[in-house]
């Protein structure tokens, strides 16, 4: 079992310089309460392990065998991780501090946020649940620690990182949220593995849950490689929905299967999803979309906003795209995202 308190004095001289503050004027009970606070919190941190069922369409680009971390949020033995790696899955698989594996079921996906819920068949002991916090008044700058669980013969890693920018986030697989924490430098844990990593304040209260890897944590169009972090003010709201159905009435959306990028005023398709509504429109890699039931669209979140203001998911959209050399209305009916998917045993 890894110790955090090992690790705690370099961190703590870190987290010190981060802010400008001098070792020398932090009193012992302070250090002390802060290194219990991030000891609780990394006690919390699992390893997650799952398999997709075979023919699960997600494993063509998240692959069969996906591994991330989790967070134990209920004392019930709830775990937040990052939606994607719970997809179509057919085994899950949770690793403790003290390497011990335990099977799991999952319990929610949400796709508005990308959040995952699942929970261990068998009781963890002496596991207390992770803190909730708020990033609401958080700065940039401000020390942050992000955390991954053990993988069975691989323990987790502690890194130190500070929030850079918080603000929108689209990203190219149609989703947006409206509010992302970017922190650098990364977290690298053992093979680049960051997804569902919590990140936790100097109190140990869990902020946000690790999506990606990304190379413009500062700002859009400035070079700077961190992570993106969707934050826990965004499962508040909807957890006891989570909880009781699988899933938010937000992630009831159009889907089209389209992976797009927008640069320069242009939304452009690089991949279309096999069986899709925009496959079987006949739209292509390369295709820009102008516009969606008329109105203009130059960013994807100006596209997916277009998309998602409608009443039912299964409705009928027009999309004008350039394809070619030649400008097109296409019509094409949107599904259910969740309704294309292998629903894991449990949702």
């Amino acid at each position: 079992m890894r110790s955090l308190y090992r690790w705690f004095p370099p961190l703590l001289g870190a987290c010190l310089m981060l802010t400008g503050v001098h070792a020398a004027t932090v009193q012992p009970p302070a250090a002390q309460v802060m290194m219990d606070a991030l000891a609780r919190a990394n006690a919390a941190v699992v390893g997650v392990k799952v398999t997709a069922a075979d023919g699960a369409r997600s494993a063509e680009t998240l692959g069969k065998r996906r591994s991330g971390s989790g967070v134990v949020i209920g004392q019930d033995g709830l775990i937040l991780t990052i939606g994607y790696l719970l997809l179509e899955a057919e085994q899950i698989e949770i690793v403790t501090q003290d390497n011990k594996t335990l099977p799991a079921r999952a319990v929610a996906y949400d796709l508005a946020t990308g959040f995952g819920l699942l929970r261990p068949l068998l009781p963890l002991r002496g596991i207390s649940a992770a803190a909730l916090g708020s990033s609401q008044e958080l700065k940039p700058g401000e020390p942050l620690m992000a955390m991954t669980g053990p993988q069975g013969n691989e323990d987790g890693e502690v890194s130190m990182t500070r929030l850079v920018s918080k603000r929108a986030f689209s990203g190219n697989w149609e989703y947006h949220i409206e509010s992302a924490l970017f922190t650098s430098p990364p977290v690298l844990a053992s093979g680049g593995n960051h997804s569902g990593a919590p990140l936790f304040n100097s109190r140990g209260e869990l902020l946000g849950i690790g999506s990606l890897l990304v190379s413009n944590a500062a700002a859009e169009n400035v070079r700077l490689p961190g992570n993106m972090f969707v934050p826990v003010d965004l499962l508040r709201p909807i957890l006891a929905e989570l909880q009781q159905s699988g899933t938010s009435v937000k992630s009831r959306r159009p889907w089209l299967g389209l992976t797009s990028n927008d640069q320069s005023g242009r939304v452009q398709i690089m991949r279309v999803s096999k069986d899709s509504p925009a496959q079987l429109a006949g739209l292509e890699a390369g295709d820009v979309v102008l516009a969606v039931d008329g109105a203009s669209v130059a960013t994807l979140e100006a596209f997916y906003k277009k998309l998602w203001d409608r009443a039912t998911p299964d409705t009928e959209i027009s999309l004008t795209v350039l394809q070619g050399a030649e400008v097109k209305t296409v019509v094409l009916k949107a599904q259910d995202r969740l309704l294309t998917l292998k629903k894991p045993s449990g949702i």
